[in-house]
């Protein structure tokens, strides 16, 4: 599918002025909370010491990266986001910040991360925080987004890397263990996505965005349960490194059994899954990787 872009309502004769609450959401803080904890995580569970004030300038650095991102993403993707219910109350689409903007905030952001990054903490955690940002802006937004129904399988590498940088921010590259930790978000990004998906799909078809919903509601239901299964088995390898494997097993397990009965809950329903078996999929996901990764801290730091 080419990408078809849409004219912004946006450029009035008085935008008011923007507020720092504007540029707040500009950043996607709701988002950022998740990407750092998951970089502390791996912060915390990799092997070695890192002086406090080095890991607060990386984990900061990561909050600011993926703020860049968010903005990078309110900049391209303003268009269709002033369309959908969903996304038009935005900072852009809604008039309080110009596109302008948002992508210099997004590049400002990206670079002095980066550049942060590399100076205070090492080379291999900046480069990592890079390809991030490349990740999510370029090839998410720009590239995949409006051409291909396997756009969030593809573009979930970018919120994967999180816990790799923290990672390589105490150890200095990554290892099995972070990439264990990477595995986890990249699989469990697509059932979290088609289930907003799902819930919002005349949206989705509204703005021409090829989510797999879009193409096939049969199809996505199997899909998510199947990266439902995946995920469980996945969601099992940091028991290979944790001090205490077994309690985590036991508690991962858990999460992971509860996350299938949600995904099973909207498998199970015929055509179109109900807003309530789909917004339960959608926010206990949310908890599950909160809780999986808290597990992986209480079990392995």
């Amino acid at each position: 599918m080419a990408a078809t872009f849409i004219e912004v309502p946006q450029e009035k004769d008085s935008v008011a002025l923007s507020s720092v609450g504007d540029y707040i959401q500009l950043l996607k803080p709701r988002i950022m909370c998740l990407v750092v904890f998951t970089a502390v995580t791996g912060m915390l569970v990799a092997p070695g010491t890192i002086h406090p004030l080095i890991g607060l300038v990386s984990t900061v650095c990561v909050a600011l990266g993926a703020g860049a991102a968010g903005a990078l993403n309110m900049w391209y993707d303003s268009d269709i986001d002033a369309i959908m219910d969903r996304t038009k109350s935005r900072p852009v689409p809604a008039g309080k910040i110009r596109r302008e903007q948002a992508l210099e905030c997004g590049m400002v952001l990206a670079t002095l991360s980066v550049f942060i990054m590399a100076i205070a903490v090492n080379y291999a955690s900046a480069l990592l925080l890079a390809g991030s940002i490349f990740s999510y802006a370029v090839v998410y937004t720009m590239l995949l987004k409006r051409r291909t129904p396997q756009n969030i399988v593809i573009g979930g590498i970018a919120g994967a890397f999180p816990p790799v940088i923290g990672w390589a921010s105490v150890s200095g590259a990554p290892s099995f263990e972070s990439l264990a930790l990477f595995a986890i978000i990249f699989v469990w990004t697509p059932p979290h996505f088609w289930a907003i998906s799902l819930l919002t799909l005349e949206e989705y078809k509204k703005a021409s965005i090829p989510m797999l919903p879009v193409y096939c509601v049969r199809k996505t239901r199997w899909h998510i349960l199947l990266y439902s299964a995946i995920l469980a088995v996945v969601s099992a390898t940091p028991g290979l490194f944790v001090k205490n494997p077994i309690l985590y097993e036991i508690l991962a397990t858990c999460l992971s059994a509860t996350f299938i009965a949600y995904a099973t809950a909207v498998f199970r329903e015929k055509g179109q899954p109900s807003p309530q078996a789909c917004m339960g999929l959608f926010k206990y996901s949310i908890y599950y990787l909160f809780l999986l990764f808290a597990t992986v801290i209480a079990c392995g730091y």
